[in-house]
Order: C-alpha cells, then sequence, then structure tokens
C-alpha cells in the first residue's frame, strides 16, 4: 500500500518533532519532507524551500513511494496533493498537531529562534491559527485516517476523524480540540 503521511498544523505546534517521534515508531513514513530543510536539485540548478518541496513531492508521487509532509495545511497545494495522490491510489493519512493558543506557538517559535532555528513572522502565525480550522476542514473528507494530538505537555493524541465525526479521546480533552468539536 502506498502511502501519504501529513503532519499538519501551525507554525510552531511541533510538527517535526512529531515527526521525529513517529520515524522511530514506524518504517512507512517513506521520504520525509520538510520544507524548512529541504533542497533540491532541478534541471542542475539548486532549489530550497517550497518549490524544492514540490519537486520531491511530484518525484515520490511518480515512483509511487511512501512520503511524510509537514505542512500548515494553508493555500490550496495540500489538497491539490492529496487530490493527485487519492487518484494515484495512495492511503492519506493526517496527524494533525495543535496547541490551545497562537501566543503559544509564537512562543516557542521564538524559543527556537533563539536556539538557532527559522523564524516565522508573527502575523503569519496568527492568521494561519485563525483559520486553522477551516484549513483542517478543507482536507478532512479526503483523508483516509486522521489523528489528533494535542502537544501542550508532550505529544497525546486526543482525537481521531472517522466517518465525518470528531471521536474525542479520554477525559481530558485540551481547549482546541473543544473548539474544533464545536466548529462549523
Amino acid at each position: 500500500m502506498k502511502i501519504y503521511t501529513i503532519i499538519g498544523g501551525v507554525n510552531g505546534v511541533g510538527k517535526s518533532s512529531l515527526t521525529g517521534v513517529l520515524a522511530a515508531e514506524s518504517n512507512d513514513l517513506g521520504v520525509i519532507i520538510d520544507t524548512d530543510k529541504i533542497t533540491a536539485s532541478l534541471g542542475g540548478d539548486k532549489i530550497k524551500g517550497g518549490k524544492a518541496a514540490i519537486e520531491r513531492i511530484n518525484q515520490c508521487l511518480e515512483k509511487g513511494i511512501n512520503f511524510t509532509q509537514e505542512t500548515t495545511l494553508s493555500g490550496s497545494r495540500t489538497l491539490k496533493t492529496i487530490k493527485r495522490a487519492r487518484e494515484l491510489d495512495y492511503f492519506i493519512r493526517l496527524y494533525y498537531v495543535g496547541v490551545n493558543s497562537a501566543e503559544e506557538s509564537i512562543r516557542r517559535i521564538k524559543n527556537r529562534v533563539e536556539k538557532g532555528g527559522h523564524d516565522i513572522p508573527e502575523q503569519d502565525v496568527r492568521r494561519r491559527y485563525s483559520k486553522r480550522f477551516e484549513d483542517l476542514a478543507n482536507i478532512l473528507p479526503y483523508c483516509n485516517e486522521v489523528r489528533l494530538y494535542d502537544n501542550e505537555n508532550g505529544f497525546v493524541e486526543k482525537a481521531e476523524y472517522k466517518n465525518g465525526r470528531l471521536i474525542l479521546k479520554g477525559s481530558d480533552i485540551p481547549e482546541w480540540i473543544k473548539a474544533l468539536s464545536e466548529s462549523p
């Protein structure tokens, strides 16, 4: 079975960290595509970031190999990739990571920058945070498996999406998942 795994969430929620955890536990993630770390060769030229990620995704799809993409889900690129992957008989798996506030994401990004990591403009984080449920809702119907992780204090699976509905796990449900379950 060919698998396209999406690690989704707003900037600063821990997508790369979750990818590391999942890679240690699973052998089916395939090629891991992290836009922040990728450089590819296209026609002899080195390309970075988004263009390099798109090129790498296209190569995986053409070869029919498993791949994993980290994404904020903003924009239309991920949905286009999902639709193409479905046409090619991929199993679409989404692991979504969340935290309770944009401020928490911004705090984590500042901490990452202090350690030499990449920055994201605060206004971009706030915009993506305010649209996160809309962006998530756009792709849910196309996913075969969806698991939602809270990362306020380490990654804890708190919900899954099955048959068009959110199924909560446990009694200590984070505020962001409560808000998602109440969103239209």
